[in-house]
């Protein structure tokens, strides 16, 4: 799956744009501040109907415009088709469409162009609190697995209407009488969410291993380590199992919940550990090893989507290259050989042998040149 052109119009700091990429390798180069982020987030604008820098769609608008336009062409394995997106400046909703017919939804166009992006906010993914790293799991899986989405929507509801009894059963104590039916289907759900994560994170895991071992030239082991409630001996156990283990947990710690007003059993407080030659990339890893091992998961995630969906979809890796050594970053320019990748840049030295390298000044395409004519 690709982005053969992109076009733009009022979109950030771009009037104007129209540009052909190439199916490999995207080197986009420039000082800060010229619009080569920019150019990311219109690609996963199309690919996903959202921003990842903003939830106000009003800033994807240049200053002055009375609206933007995005517009894409997509090669994917059925065949090529046209996402375009007009966002507006006033409270006119944005209109949506695919193959020139209006959509009503983003989810209307799901799986038509599909991306795995690296931005700098996701090294905080690995060293913050486990929320960060939930969010990782489940935004992978809700794309891989639609049951998943079900289920974790459902585990949703069922954890705020718990957390609502727990805090106002001080006041209203007939509360307490539904509480053993919520803990019950929170178990059920919940042993869904710990199979599908468990299973997950060892795929992912298998295959971070092996990019992470290339990608560091064979000096560094990387492995991922799920947790999820101390009862659970197996989280590969029977799905039935691990809901007898969580009710197991959840009856432990009962008397602490009504003390606490809190939920304080099940997975909504699961994480994982990413570990480095057996120690853990949070308490010891530095800024490059971070860095290494959040790729090293990106890689991970794109190839999974391509055995899942037999579509590869497009590696964007946003200021990917700072902070690596040259191995690394030559591992980046000029050793990911599969699939259309995008990589920002602000050094101009920087070359690839493989694709073409975009210029970018001003939210201006400059010039475009293949790899292979570079002096």
């Amino acid at each position: 799956m690709r982005i053969d052109r992109l076009e733009l119009e009022g979109f950030r700091n771009y009037e104007n744009l129209a540009v052909d990429f190439d199916p490999g390798v995207n080197l986009i180069v420039g000082d800060n501040a010229q619009g080569k982020t920019n150019l990311l987030e219109a690609i996963t604008y199309l690919s996903m109907g959202r921003s990842f820098r903003t939830r106000k769609e009003q800033e994807l608008i240049r200053f002055g415009a009375d609206f933007a336009q995005l517009q894409g062409c997509i090669t994917g394995s059925v065949r090529e088709q046209t996402i375009k997106a007009t966002l507006f400046a006033s409270r006119r909703p944005r209109q949506l469409f695919l193959n020139g017919l209006k959509k009503k939804t983003a989810g209307e166009l799901s799986g038509v162009l599909t991306t795995v992006l690296f931005c700098p906010e996701d090294l905080l993914v690995l060293k913050a609190g486990a929320a960060a790293r939930r969010r990782l799991m489940d935004g992978a899986l809700v794309q891989l697995r639609p049951n998943y989405d079900s289920a974790l929507s459902v585990y949703g509801r069922l954890y705020e209407q718990k957390s609502r009894i727990l805090k106002e059963r001080f006041e209203n104590p007939s509360l307490l009488e539904v509480l053993p039916e919520y803990n019950a289907q929170m178990c059920q759900v919940g042993a869904l969410l710990i199979s599908y994560r468990a299973r997950f994170l060892k795929a992912l895991g298998e295959a971070a291993t092996a990019f992470h071992r290339d990608f560091s030239g064979g000096k560094e082991s990387l492995a991922l380590e799920y947790r999820t409630v101390s009862s659970v001996t197996d989280v590969f156990a029977p799905v039935q199992e691990l809901q007898a283990q969580l009710a197991g947990h959840m009856e432990s710690h009962k008397r602490a919940e009504l003390e606490a007003g809190q939920c304080l059993s099940g997975p909504h407080k699961d994480d994982f550990d990413v570990l480095l030659d057996g120690l853990s990339l949070k308490s010891f890893g530095s800024q490059g090893q971070v860095r290494s091992a959040a790729i090293s998961l990106k890689l991970a995630q794109r190839a999974l989507f391509l055995k899942e969906t037999g579509e590869e979809p497009a590696l964007l890796l946003d200021d990917v290259l700072s902070e690596l050594d040259a191995g690394r970053q030559d591992f980046i320019l000029n050793h990911i050989r599969t699939g259309q990748v995008f990589i920002t840049c602000c050094e101009k030295t920087k070359l690839t042998g493989l694709g073409q390298i975009l210029q970018i000044e001003k939210g201006r395409l400059l010039h475009s040149l293949p790899a292979d004519r570079l002096p």
